[in-house]
C-alpha cells in the first residue's frame, strides 16, 4: 500500500485548474465601458450595472405608472457554430439581444435591461470584447441597457475557440397596453408581415446540414447573393423590430397582437396569439403575397424540396421565409399601421387576414390547426450569372 501513498505533492492552485480569477477580473474591467455605452441609449431608470452582484433598475425613474414586466431568454443556436468556423465573432451578439428583445416586443413591452450568459474553456479577453461589443450594439439598437452577466470559464467543457452564449432580458409595458388583445381579434382584421433580414437565428441546423452536402465553403460566393460570400449572407444579424414597432405601439391602437417568426415559422407561432378556436377565428395566410428572399429558394432547392404542398410547409416550419415579425390589426387602422412601419423603415407586406371557422375545442391541438395557407409561395430569383 505504501507504494500507492503520494510520497510528496507541490502546490496547485485554482489558475493550475484551468481557471484564471485575475484574467476575469481584467477582462470585466475591459467590458465595463462597452457596457457602460449602452446607458445613452435607454430611458432613464438604470442605478447599477457591471461590478456588483445584481444590477438595479428603477421603473418609477423610467417613467411607468402601472408596469407590467415581461422577461425572455433565449440564444442563436447553431448559427454561433458558423460564427465560430468563419471567425466573424462581431455581430453573434447583436443576433442574441434580438432574439430576446423581440420576444418581449410581442408582448407590447420597452426592453428595459438585457444580461448575457458567456461560458467557454479558457478566456480568451480579445474573443470576449468582440463578442461584448455585438451584445452593446444590439442593446443599442433595441434602447436596453447591458446590465450584467456571466463570464464562466469551464476547463475541460469545451474545447478551444469553442464557446456558448445566452441572453436575458426584462421589460416593461404599462397593463392597459399589454398584448395580445385575443378576445378584440375577429374576422377581417389584417395580417401584416415585416421583412426579415435573413434566416435570422432558427434553422441554422438545417442550413449547416446542407450547406456540408452542397461541397460549398463558407469562404465562397453565396449563390443566390452577388455581394456575399456564404458566411456572411448566413451570419446577416437578425432584424431588431422594436424602436419602429414601440413607436407604432404608442401611436395608435390598431396593432390587436404580434408574433414573432422564429423556430416553426409562421405556421408554429400564430396560434400562441389567437383565441381560443371556440372563438371561431383562425388565421389565413396568402402565400403569394410577398416574395420569399432568394437565400430561401436556395436552402430549398439544396433541400430537393418542391412546390407542393406538403414541401412548402416544410420550408415554412422550418425559416421565417422572408417574415421576422407578423401583426394582427384592426381592418380599420390597416393603412395607418402600414405607413408608420414603412416610415420608420421597416418593409411590409399584406399577408393575409382574420377569417371564421368552425370549432368546438378548447385549444389548439396543433400549432398548425390555427392557420390556413393559400395559394404559393413566390421566390426572388438569383442574381444574374448565379445558379443554385
Amino acid at each position: 500500500m505504501s507504494a500507492l501513498r503520494k510520497t510528496s505533492a507541490s502546490r496547485t492552485t485554482y489558475r493550475d485548474a484551468g481557471v484564471d480569477i485575475k484574467r476575469a477580473d481584467d477582462f470585466v474591467k475591459e467590458i465595463t465601458p462597452i457596457a457602460d455605452s449602452t446607458l445613452d441609449s435607454v430611458c432613464k431608470g438604470t442605478m447599477e450595472g457591471i461590478g456588483g452582484f445584481g444590477a438595479l433598475f428603477d421603473l418609477k425613474q423610467a417613467g411607468f405608472k402601472d408596469p407590467i414586466l415581461v422577461s425572455s431568454t433565449d440564444g442563436v443556436g447553431t448559427k454561433l457554430r458558423i460564427a465560430i468556423e468563419t471567425d466573424r465573432l462581431d455581430t453573434i451578439g447583436i443576433d442574441l439581444v434580438a432574439m430576446c428583445v423581440n420576444d418581449v416586443l410581442v408582448h407590447g413591452a420597452e426592453p428595459l435591461f438585457f444580461l448575457d450568459y458567456f461560458a467557454l474553456g479558457k478566456l480568451d479577453t480579445a474573443l470576449g470584447k468582440r463578442v461584448v461589443q455585438g451584445i452593446a450594439e444590439g442593446c443599442k439598437i433595441a434602447g436596453a441597457a447591458l446590465v450584467g452577466g456571466e463570464t464562466a470559464e469551464m476547463p475541460g467543457f469545451y474545447v478551444a475557440g469553442d464557446f456558448d452564449l445566452a441572453g436575458f432580458v426584462v421589460g416593461a409595458v404599462e397593463r392597459d397596453r399589454v398584448l395580445p388583445r385575443r378576445l378584440e381579434i375577429k374576422e377581417g382584421d389584417v395580417l401584416l408581415g415585416l421583412a426579415s433580414s435573413g434566416v435570422h437565428s432558427n434553422g441554422y441546423s438545417f442550413v449547416r446540414r446542407l450547406v456540408g452536402s452542397s461541397g460549398l465553403t463558407w469562404a465562397d460566393p453565396a449563390p443566390f447573393c452577388a455581394t456575399k460570400t456564404l458566411g456572411e449572407a448566413f451570419l446577416t444579424p437578425t432584424r431588431i423590430y422594436v424602436k419602429s414597432l414601440l413607436h407604432v405601439l404608442k401611436s395608435t391602437s390598431g396593432i390587436k397582437a404580434l408574433a414573432h417568426i422564429t423556430g416553426s415559422g409562421a405556421i408554429g407561432k400564430l396560434h400562441r396569439v389567437l383565441p381560443s378556436p371556440q372563438a371561431g377565428v383562425k388565421v389565413r395566410i396568402e402565400l403569394g403575397s410577398w416574395k420569399v428572399p432568394a437565400i430561401f429558394k436556395w436552402l430549398r432547392d439544396s433541400a430537393h424540396l418542391t412546390s407542393s404542398k406538403e414541401d412548402e410547409k416544410e420550408l415554412l416550419s422550418a425559416f421565417n421565409c422572408g417574415l421576422g415579425m407578423v401583426a394582427i390589426v384592426d381592418a380599420n387602422h390597416a393603412n395607418e399601421v402600414q405607413k408608420f412601419l414603412i416610415d420608420a423603415g421597416e418593409i411590409v407586406f399584406r399577408i393575409g387576414e382574420i377569417e371564421k371557422f368552425k370549432s368546438q375545442a378548447p385549444s389548439w391541438e396543433k400549432p398548425e390547426d390555427a392557420v390556413n395557407l393559400s395559394g404559393q409561395l413566390v421566390f426572388e430569383e438569383f442574381p444574374v450569372g448565379k445558379s443554385k
